[in-house]
């Protein structure tokens, strides 16, 4: 899975969308007006840090099975610190990948979450980078 577009977080933003406070059910639909808590922006909810904060979208299927898709968007924190599995950025010989990262005692590797691809050891001759965390995914249904 590669990063196709990298964007930065626009703070000028100021929509805030009505937050329900009541827990949704599948069944049968109740009122919510009644419900009603306030506002919620969603750069205060997905962005802790904004200095540090940026989205990529990506492509591929390598990390389906962590619930990422071809064409969300990941929001990505380089102020977090990329310890053993995290979802991270990273750039290897060049070009930015989204994966796991696996951290032993002395190796390093980047893992896929798909069953049809392989692990990626880092080596010490490898062009290798943290770009950053990621911390939440966007996708539609």
């Amino acid at each position: 899975m590669k990063v196709q577009t990298i964007y930065y977080p626009d703070q000028s933003t100021k929509r805030k969308q009505p937050l329900f406070t009541v827990p949704v059910s599948a069944g049968f639909p109740s009122p919510a007006e009644d419900y009603i808590e306030g506002k919620l922006d969603l750069n205060k909810h997905l962005i802790k840090h904004p200095a540090a904060t940026f989205f990529v979208k990506v492509t591929g299927n390598s990390m389906i099975d962590a619930g990422i898709h071809p064409g969300d968007i990941l929001i990505v924190d380089r102020s977090i610190e990329p310890v053993d599995n995290k979802v991270v950025i990273a750039v290897v010989n060049g070009d930015l990948t989204v994966k796991r990262i696996r951290v032993t005692k002395d190796r390093i590797f980047l893992m896929s979450e798909n069953k049809d691809c392989k692990p990626l050891q880092i080596e010490a001759e490898t062009g290798f980078e943290i770009w950053g965390v990621v911390t939440n995914v966007i996708h539609p249904l």
